[in-house]
């Protein structure tokens, strides 16, 4: 048997993670996987069947709902560049204001399976995480330009 050593020299304190690069990390986190629940659905026969006839869990599907479709999911996307880019005072206000309107928006579509379970509370969890880093993001991690 082959036993494999890694040794970690440096380990990664999520505290002293500058909070921009942590945001917009955990942004991609939830953007990966609201597109991978989305992409994983699609392998289901009855989801397929869904989307050939137009109809999606009884909505039909238009081109109002399809942009309706692009609009949410272009809020994660947006807040991975503005967690990185806005100044603290108005990172946290973005935030926050995005996590509540991304909490409803998941409340919204009921999971249809054991696996929408699962995606849904990573997603939570992943919102959780930016709502205590948001609170905990203290004047001493501003950078000089602020």
């Amino acid at each position: 048997m082959i036993q494999i050593c890694i040794v970690i020299k440096n380990n990664i304190n999520m505290e002293t993670v500058n909070p921009r690069i942590k945001l917009s990390l955990l942004w991609i986190f939830i953007l990966t996987n609201i597109i991978f629940r989305d992409i994983h659905q699609m392998t289901l026969k009855h989801h397929l069947e869904m989307l050939l006839t137009g109809t999606y869990n009884g909505i039909e599907v238009t081109e109002m709902v399809m942009l309706m479709g692009g609009i949410i999911l272009e809020i994660p996307i947006a807040m991975i560049v503005l967690s990185y880019v806005l100044k603290r005072k108005y990172n946290r206000i973005a935030n926050s204001i995005t996590i509540v309107i991304a909490a409803l928006l998941f409340a919204v579509e009921p999971p249809t399976d054991m696996d929408d379970i699962f995606f849904k509370i990573v997603e939570y969890i992943g919102l959780v995480t930016i709502i205590i880093t948001v609170i905990k993001w203290g004047p001493s991690h501003q950078s000089i330009n602020e």
